[in-house]
């Protein structure tokens, strides 16, 4: 159950309000309170600096009223959402204490009137005004701490182009809005645009950046008769599709719908402060009800019983308990920015205590992201290092085949001056062929070379393969003269931050759309046990759910948008802030400098975090304990009465409590 105003992490609930509307409602309620402070007593007790004039009550009564019905709704609102779903909490305790500050009050008011020159009743118009500011306040505090939350749903649709190039039976093209496509219709896609649905390719040939379903930034060759899904960015070619999928049934629609569904489940999570205002509020109804009938059997006297009552509700919602939890998550969040996190949902840092898995994508978040040339080397006498990688420079300038954009930046960034090859050709089942001064050159595969019964270093294949690296050789006049090898690279701090985790008792697990060899490769240099490769976005959430089906908190770790549906499902979703915008909108939790190590700062902070919520929460609620009873008149056989006075001036050291131990919040 959240608040209407809590700041969820990703659109979670129904209720969230805009903060700059919180914001303008918190200073109007100010400005109104100012005049109550001045013109009514504190719980019947007159301070120095409080005035009253012929009419001045009436001042009151208006501004009151309108302070409960403007300010006060977002609470109401909350509370009937929280009855409703039978789970008062926050919004209900509070909602408890303005309803019973504001009718008495008004009855105070009344009877006051009605009776001049006469004992009446006390009112708490002064509490209803402080009240309803400290609990607007607390929630801006608590929303202004937190950036802005995204909308996941529509960065996906964005990822989509708004129309699409149909190609009609007779050749013709025409531009249609991407709503009224149609399966089984053609559609253009030239070089650099984005897909506009699943589909099919007739004809032409391509590379395409799949990243947002595998994950991996490498381009895919694709050619007739290849699946693509909508929304991937097609690479150099041109092509013809057949729409297979639009709107709900395309691959996108589904992954958005994976998102949407473990957001609203996730959503459903209790916070602390929830458990403790239903604590809270059972208890006060219980005692108010409670003080309501023995006070009225033993004084025999309404207004003392109804006072006696409406203390024991009033004092039940302390002004500190509004700012227990927020004051905290604003030091927190402020603390986490400093260190390069981001925490977009305080849940996340109650939840991180508890976490038992933290699953990991590997590109991109335990790897840089970045296929680049890792090893060159020659096998012939009379060539060297950059004689090889700029033969296969000069050959790879006429590919669009994924792996040619890594020769060639490399080529580049050593300052490789490339000899354009001739007769260039892509060889179905051989690889890359054609001639550069004077002799015949090939990219191939060793695969290649295990069929045709060419001799090669098998050892020194087996040994970067066994990294992970994509080996690519380079045959010249029909012999081996060298070869290239692509990979990514391990981030610097991913070893420690993995070792860690299994110090702190945490499982570390790799979720990968990479295939199996890459990802044992990566795993194996990390020391990861658990891996899980070849997976689509659908495929991760899944194993998620599966984990936390047998009663284990998950945090995940990515960076995709394909990691988006498992960072919404997870416990906790931990976003690399270099990732797409859609999988940031679905975390909990931003690593701004894309640094795995941040994980353990968060944790520790989320850590210490707990600490200083459960010591405010304490603070904010725990002299009820104390100071209900005796509002109901528990010792009053004994001559202790908690009078209102008094119980005003307990919330006023317990709020000056919380912000105090709030501000000592720091990070190890």
């Amino acid at each position: 159950m959240e608040h209407p105003m809590d700041m969820p992490a990703h659109g979670e609930g129904g209720h969230m309000m805009n903060m700059g509307n919180l914001k303008k409602k918190f200073f109007i309620c100010l400005i109104l309170t100012i005049p109550i402070l001045f013109l009514s007593p504190m719980m019947g007790m007159a301070l120095p600096f409080q005035v009253t004039f012929e009419g001045s009550e009436w001042i009151v009564l208006i501004l009151a009223s309108v302070l409960f019905f403007y300010g006060g709704m977002p609470f109401l609102k909350g509370a009937v959402s929280e009855l409703k779903e039978k789970r008062p909490a926050m919004m209900t305790l509070i909602s408890l204490g303005i309803i019973v500050a504001y009718f008495y009050s008004v009855y105070a008011f009344i009877s006051a009137k009605a009776n001049p020159g006469h004992t009446h009743a006390m009112d708490f118009f002064w509490e209803l005004a402080t009240l309803i500011d400290i609990m607007l306040l607390g929630h801006w505090i608590e929303m202004n701490a937190v950036m802005n939350a995204g909308n996941a749903m529509q960065k996906m649709a964005e990822l989509l182009p708004g129309s699409a190039q149909v190609v009609a039976p007779d050749g013709s093209i025409r531009e249609v809005p991407l709503q009224e496509l149609t399966v089984g219709q053609s559609v253009l896609t030239r070089a650099g645009e984005k897909i506009p649905a699943d589909g099919v390719i007739e004809k032409g040939e391509t590379t395409v950046n799949e990243s947002m379903v595998t994950g991996e930034a490498r381009a895919v060759a694709k050619k007739a008769g290849d699946k693509v899904i909508g929304g991937s960015v097609n690479g150099a070619g041109t092509i013809t599709i057949k729409v297979t999928g639009t709107g709900e049934s395309g691959y996108l629609a589904q992954v958005m719908q994976l998102v949407n569904s473990a957001q609203q489940e996730k959503s459903k999570a209790e916070s602390l402060s929830d458990k403790v205002a239903r604590w809270l509020f059972y208890a006060a109804l219980f005692a108010g009800i409670a003080a309501l009938v023995v006070w009225l059997i033993v004084s025999r006297n309404m207004d003392t019983a109804l006072t006696r009552m409406v203390t024991v509700l009033v004092i039940a919602c302390p002004h500190a308990l509004g700012l227990a939890i927020p004051l905290v998550a604003a030091r927190s969040t402020s603390l986490g920015a400093k260190n390069g996190l981001l925490v977009r949902n305080r849940r996340a840092l109650e939840t991180a205590k508890k976490v038992d898995v933290i699953m990991m994508d590997k590109t991109g978040t335990l790897t840089e992201g970045n296929f680049r040339v890792t090893k060159v080397l020659s096998f012939e006498s009379g060539l060297n290092e950059t004689d090889i990688l700029a033969m296969m420079g000069g050959l790879e300038q006429n590919s669009n085949h994924p792996l040619a954009a890594g020769i060639l930046r490399e080529a580049h960034d050593q300052n490789i001056k490339l000899s354009g090859a001739d007769d260039v050709k892509n060889v179905p089942g051989v690889g890359l062929e054609g001639t550069l001064g004077g002799k015949k050159l090939s990219i191939v595969s060793a695969s290649y070379l295990d069929r045709n019964n060419l001799p090669y270093d098998k050892q020194v294949f087996a040994e970067l393969s066994g990294k992970g690296y994509t080996v690519s050789f380079l045959a010249v006049d029909g012999k081996v003269a060298g070869l290239a090898a692509q990979g990514d690279e391990i981030k610097p701090h991913a070893k420690e931050m993995i070792d860690a985790l299994k110090q702190r008792n945490i499982r570390p697990v790799m979720l990968t759309g990479d295939n199996e060899a890459a990802a044992q490769a990566v795993a194996k240099s990390l020391g990861i046990d658990d891996v899980h490769a070849s997976l689509l976005p659908e495929d991760k959430e899944r194993i998620i759910r599966e984990y936390q089906q047998e009663s284990l908190t998950v945090m995940m770790v990515g960076d995709g948008i394909n990691d988006a549906p498992s960072l919404a499902r997870a416990n906790i979703g931990v976003a690399i802030g270099a990732g797409t915008d859609v999988a940031i909108d679905s975390a909990d939790v931003i690593l701004v400098r894309s640094d795995p190590a941040d994980i353990l700062h968060f944790l520790s902070l989320a850590r210490n975090t707990n600490r200083k919520m459960v010591q405010n929460l304490w603070w904010g609620a725990g002299y009820n304990i104390v100071a209900i009873p005796l509002a109901a008149g528990v010792l009053a056989g004994a001559g202790i009465l908690l009078s209102p006075a008094v119980g005003a001036a307990l919330m006023s050291l317990s709020t000056i409590i919380v912000a105090i131990n709030a501000v000592t919040l720091k990070i190890d």
